[in-house]
C-alpha cells in the first residue's frame, strides 16, 4: 500500500518528489493552502482512492519556533492554534469552549519511523493556523499558549482531519523557511526549506510504519 504525502502547493510537492528513488510507493500531491483546502483536498484524495493507501502525512514549508531555516520539525500533534473564540479574557480554544478538540494526535508508529528516518529533525507540536504570525506580540502570545511548539504552518489539522475520517494513521512534517516573529521577507531562506524537503522525501520513501 502506498503513502500519501500532501503538501499546499505544487512547488513543495516537487520539491520532495525530487528526493524519491525511483518506483517508491509514495504518492505526492498538492491539495491547496490552509486548513480547510488541506481537509477537502486530502478527504477527497483519500476518498477516490478506495483502500490504496496506508498512511498519510501532511508536509511542507513552514515557520520555526526554536529552529532555524533549513531545520526540519515533526509533530508530536497536529494543533489549531487559532481554532476558537476571541474574548476579554483572552483566546478560549475549542477545547474549553466545549466544542470538540483543537488537537490531533500524530501516529506514535509513524512518528517513531520519521524520526529513524530523520534523526536530526525536532519533535514537537506543530501549529496550524489560518493567519501566519507576522508580529513579536502575535509570537508572545502564540508562544505563551504554545510553549511546545516548534513549527507554524497552515494545513496539518486539517490533513489530521481527513486522515482520522479515513481511519488513517497520520503525522506532520515541516522544513523550516523562516523564523516565526516578525514579518521579515528578506529574512527568509524558503531554498533551503525546499533543500530540506527533497531530503525528507529520501526518508519518507524509506518508512515501513
Amino acid at each position: 500500500m502506498t503513502l500519501l504525502v500532501v503538501t499546499a502547493v505544487a512547488a513543495e510537492a516537487e520539491a520532495l518528489a525530487r528526493g524519491l528513488p525511483s518506483g517508491a510507493d509514495v504518492a505526492v500531491a498538492p491539495v491547496g493552502v490552509g486548513p480547510a483546502a488541506a481537509a477537502a483536498g486530502t478527504a477527497r484524495l483519500l476518498a477516490l482512492a478506495g483502500d490504496r493507501y496506508r498512511a498519510v502525512v501532511s508536509a511542507g514549508i513552514g515557520g520555526g519556533i526554536g529552529l532555524d531555516p533549513g531545520a526540519t520539525a515533526l509533530a508530536t500533534r497536529s494543533v489549531a492554534a487559532d481554532l476558537g473564540a476571541d474574548s476579554p479574557q483572552g483566546f478560549l480554544s475549542l477545547d474549553e469552549l466545549g466544542f470538540g478538540s483543537a488537537t490531533a494526535e500524530v501516529d506514535a508508529a509513524l512518528l517513531a519511523a520519521l524520526r529513524a528516518a530523520l534523526p536530526a529533525a525536532a519533535a514537537g507540536e506543530v501549529l496550524t493556523v489560518s493567519t501566519v504570525t507576522g508580529t513579536a506580540e502575535g509570537t508572545a502570545e502564540l508562544l505563551r499558549r504554545h510553549p511546545a511548539a516548534v513549527a507554524e504552518a497552515m494545513e496539518g489539522y486539517g490533513v489530521a482531519c481527513a486522515a482520522q475520517g479515513a481511519n488513517l494513521p497520520f503525522a506532520e512534517l515541516r522544513t523550516i523557511s523562516n523564523v516565526v516573529g516578525p514579518r521579515d521577507r528578506a529574512a527568509w531562506r524558503i531554498g533551503d526549506a525546499f533543500a530540506a524537503l527533497t531530503t525528507a522525501g529520501a526518508a519518507l520513501a524509506t518508512l515501513r510504519p
